[in-house]
């Protein structure tokens, strides 16, 4: 099998998981880094040449939407990956975007404009930190209204298609939501989905008619099932209940009606015409993930980003008559042949309480005993999926001769909801000890070598890499971590102002719960560490903080242990351009390549 370089694997043109048809359905609007930050593109749908509108450098298009006339978008923007996003308008005929926000210590998040785009519907948290409004800005005077009550954390969804409804969703955690009606004008509010404990629910598209809207629950469920709103009279009911989760949703104006599910790990699709009553015949993927997804206004095609083990997020469109799926882009700029790479199995194993954990394994090409990383996703409530990886760091390892056991640990989504909630308060409890079953798995095949086992991770899974180097020292080679926090009760303190109610419920409270948190820090065990580890970190994070991994490098250091460390002055929770995507993770390979391998390039 040919040998190929880190950089080959890692030049990709990257899509955001955000796509949107314009209103008379000739363009699809899309997020892309081809310039090496993610800026705003237009395509037309069929294919045809791609024209950027916007251009920034530092600045990052998180989202946007288009004006109903088609004439103007508006558009989520932060800078150096702050997470503070503001709200800009740009003409779609591309130029420079000008703002109509400017609290730059506030999150914004952009939503839909009303029917007569006049309004703009969006959500902040500039009046108090800690809270969410729903704002409707005119965009002709300037004047803003914050209809919902003061309080909560209510973010905006959308206009119901004849001008007299908004829906928005008021986050108490991750698995307890709301969903409001508000009637624009009388003012008058209705919780559409009232319930006892916690709830999940999450608001989709809007019913061409505006007789209700679609919705995502897993109301007396394990599962995200498809539901549809009366407003006639304020009942829902279930169109779709898979032993899996429903993830996009989006409907034509014409009535055709489509969603993806996850299947562990893996997208597939669905569909009905409305017109008919009849499900559509939809195209069978390949093992992959649909990140973003739009349907045309006709209802004849869906744009769709998805990335495959072995492609990173591409824009296709699918002819929903045919099935016949066309690639509008080239994600994949490296000349690396796919007979190279390498897809996962699906496996399981057994953790200490006889519990089943989810795990995607991908073993390279050839004979012998290889050295493997065991990865631990982000979230912690998020999935391992099957795309493409940290930016070709799986398929580049593999093409080394490493290989990777990616596992669903208790606290991951997708495997319904009771397993999602086994993290809540547990952060470096029973997870970890699914960590400790996944090493012990991993010796057990016979094409693993038992001395060369990394572990590494982003984020929670950073966490969950520096619980395992500091109460698991027995198992590791070396260790990478990318900005994880390592003290609880410094991160539940320094988290964005937004996050704080939800911490107590999810992780848990610094003055309350103090003994707890230490006993679950990273950094109460730092003394346990023998194997070597590599830090990185975002200068400019807001959910993680750099004082985080300062204070673990600090210790260890202090200690005579081995540490690198690695600061991004530019960066925040993750690199957003990519020569620093790059940087980072081509830090990571050379660390890795150089601790495990007898011959590192």
């Amino acid at each position: 099998m040919k040998k190929y370089h880190f950089k080959q694997f890692a030049a990709t043109r990257l899509f955001y998981p955000v796509v949107r048809y314009s209103p008379d359905g000739t363009l699809i609007g899309h997020i892309n880094n081809t310039t090496g930050q993610y800026n705003l593109w237009t395509v037309p749908s069929g294919g045809g040449f791609a024209q950027q509108l916007t251009s920034y450098t530092d600045n990052t298009v998180r989202d946007f939407v288009w004006s109903h006339d088609g004439q103007q978008l508006a558009l989520q923007i932060d800078q150096n990956g702050d997470e503070f996003h503001q709200m800009y308008l740009l003409s779609a005929r591309g130029g420079w975007a000008n703002p109509i926000t400017n609290a730059m210590q506030a999150q914004h998040y952009v939503a839909e404009w009303s029917p007569d785009d006049r309004i703009l519907l969006y959500a902040a948290n500039d009046r108090n930190p800690t809270d969410v409004d729903v704002i409707l800005h005119d965009v002709e005077t300037g004047e803003t209204r914050r209809p919902m009550p003061e309080g909560k954390r209510i973010y905006a969804v959308s206009w119901s298609p004849d001008g007299r409804y908004v829906l928005a969703l008021e986050v108490n955690s991750n698995t307890d939501q709301n969903i409001y009606i508000l009637n624009v004008e009388t003012g008058e509010i209705t919780n559409a989905t009232p319930h006892e404990g916690e709830g999940v629910f999450f608001p989709g598209p809007w019913a061409t008619d505006s007789s209700g809207f679609y919705m995502r629950s897993s109301h007396q469920r394990e599962f995200l099932g498809l539901a549809f709103y009366h407003l006639a009279d304020n009942q829902w009911d279930w169109l779709d209940t898979p032993e899996h989760d429903v993830e996009n949703v989006v409907i034509s104006r014409n009535g055709v009606l489509v969603w993806d599910i996850n299947d562990n790990g893996a997208s597939k699709l669905r569909g009905h015409d409305l017109r008919t009553g009849q499900d559509l015949m939809m195209p069978d993927l390949p093992l992959c993930v649909i990140g973003g997804m739009d349907i045309s206004p006709d209802g004849e095609r869906l744009a769709i980003t998805l990335a495959r083990p072995t492609e990173a997020f591409n824009l296709y469109e699918v002819d929903l008559a045919t099935g016949n799926i066309q690639a509008l882009s080239q994600s994949m700029l490296g000349g690396i042949d796919p007979a190279d790479m390498v897809e996962p199995e699906a496996v399981f194993f057994p953790s200490f309480d006889s519990r089943q954990i989810p795990a995607w394994l991908y073993r390279p090409k050839g004979e012998g005993k290889f050295p493997v990383i065991l990865s631990i996703h982000g979230g912690p409530e998020a999935q391992e999926r099957t795309q493409y990886n940290y930016n070709g760091l799986y398929q580049y390892l593999l093409n080394r001769g490493f290989g990777i056991l990616a596992p669903n640990i208790r606290g991951s989504t997708g495997y319904g909801l009771s397993y999602q909630k086994l993290i809540h308060r547990d952060w470096g409890g029973a997870e970890l000890k699914d960590i400790e079953h996944a090493a012990q798995y991993l010796r057990s095949l016979d094409w693993v070598d038992n001395n060369r086992i990394a572990v590494f991770g982003g984020s929670f899974g950073g966490f969950a890499t520096l619980s395992a180097v500091t109460r698991l020292p027995e198992y590791w080679a070396c260790a990478v971590d990318i900005v994880g926090p390592s003290n609880l009760i410094t991160f539940v303190k320094s988290v964005p102002p937004h996050w704080r109610p939800m911490m107590k419920q999810w992780v848990g409270d610094p003055d309350e719960d103090r003994d707890m948190l230490v006993e679950r820090s990273p950094i109460t065990y730092v003394d346990k560490i023998r194997s070597p580890l590599l830090v990185i970190q975002g200068a400019k994070d807001p959910r993680v903080v750099q004082a985080e991994s300062d204070q673990m490098v600090e210790r260890i250091r202090k200690n005579g242990g081995s540490v690198e460390y690695y600061v991004d002055e530019n960066e925040g929770h993750g690199a957003t351009r990519r020569e620093n995507v790059i940087k980072w993770y081509q830090i990571v390979v050379d660390y890795l390549e150089a601790q495990m391998l007898d011959d590192p390039v």
